[in-house]
């Protein structure tokens, strides 16, 4: 039996059913016998079956009919489950793979889409859940991916990491259509730290943006925020290269010019007075960035690793200067060399 014949007669759980765990839950549909489809409430999960819409974040994007929602895990996670898509928040990533480990076989490939990182630990989402799983064959799901392009059917890739090739060939197969690509690499690191990492630039682009400044000044931020990602990636055993392409770069132009992304929100309207404790309650889900941004600067500071973009935007989520004070901290520094290790 070919790959692909396996995975169009298999068995597929999505833990999550936000704006991107619905949106991968119909990628896949296409590419499966049925999708299982998590969801917190019983009532979402009714809602989902019987409207075949996402009411609170996609309520006019259709759901496929082979994908069915419960909040029951034991539901979900049924005896012939192939794949298991991980699509929850970092802060929820922990303590749900806890209580579902007794689920799991330990032969399903588990492919998370989470886009940031465990706070105070720093570990990586395939860390976390390698820890808590009885799976091995764990990969990544990362890429300049807002949700409502890709729903609207904009043509959009992303890049599938992982160790295992089975796993990277899983992910492809099952999420490929004549609209989405799935790219493959082995830099598990480097594509979970740039999409967490990314998250820290959308808020100064947000900021940014609060002062209706030009492309000049965006160039800069993108340019230079790069050089921090890759500073923090190459710490990690990151590869540069993989910070130059979808899961960098890509991902890093998505979320530093759209009102869909969370952080980018937040900066916006941190940049125009608003305080972030009225923001966040508001933004219909969790903008990762904001944790990202604390835990990666106290990284950095003890390993003497230069992120001055990370810090302004700390103290701008801290309320401790305004988006003219930081830009003109930034543009005061000493004059540096352009490398990765100035």
């Amino acid at each position: 039996m070919t790959a692909n014949v396996f995975w169009r007669n298999s068995r597929i759980a999505v833990i999550g059913a936000g704006s991107w765990g619905t949106i991968l839950a119909n990628l896949v549909a296409k590419n499966c016998r049925e999708v299982q489809l998590w969801t917190r409430t019983e009532e979402q999960a009714l809602a989902i079956n019987s409207q075949r819409l996402n009411q609170r974040y996609l309520p006019e994007y259709r759901i496929d009919d082979r994908v069915h929602a419960s909040s029951n895990f034991e539901s979900v996670l049924g005896r012939d489950t192939a794949c298991v898509i991980w699509a929850l928040p970092s802060e929820a990533c922990r303590e749900q793979a806890r209580s579902i480990s007794g689920l799991l076989r330990g032969d399903e490939i588990v492919l998370h889409a989470t886009k940031g990182i465990e706070r105070v630990s720093l570990k990586r989402i395939s860390q976390v859940l390698a820890e808590e799983l009885p799976c091995r064959r764990i990969g990544v799901i990362s890429g300049p991916n807002l949700a409502h392009e890709v729903a609207r059917g904009d043509p959009s890739a992303t890049v599938v990491a992982s160790h295992f090739d089975e796993v990277v060939e899983a992910g492809q197969i099952l999420l490929t259509s004549e609209r989405f690509r799935a790219y493959s690499s082995n830099d598990v690191t480097g594509v979970e730290w740039a999409g967490s990492l990314k998250n820290i630039l959308a808020i100064a682009s947000g900021a940014l943006d609060s002062l209706n400044l030009g492309w000049n000044a965006k160039a800069m931020l993108i340019t230079r925020g790069l050089v921090e990602m890759v500073r923090l990636g190459l710490s990690m055993g990151a590869k540069e290269s993989t910070f130059i392409g979808l899961a960098g770069l890509g991902d890093l132009l998505a979320t530093c010019g759209s009102s869909y992304s969370r952080n980018y929100r937040v900066g916006l309207r941190l940049g125009k007075g608003e305080k972030l404790e009225a923001i966040l309650p508001t933004l219909g889900g969790v903008a990762e960035g904001v944790h990202t941004t604390a835990t990666v600067r106290q990284f950095a500071k003890e390993r003497k690793i230069s992120m001055p973009i990370t810090e302004g935007v700390l103290q701008l989520l801290n309320g401790a200067v305004s988006v003219p004070e930081v830009i003109q901290s930034l543009m005061s520094r000493p004059l540096k060399s352009e490398s990765f290790e100035a």
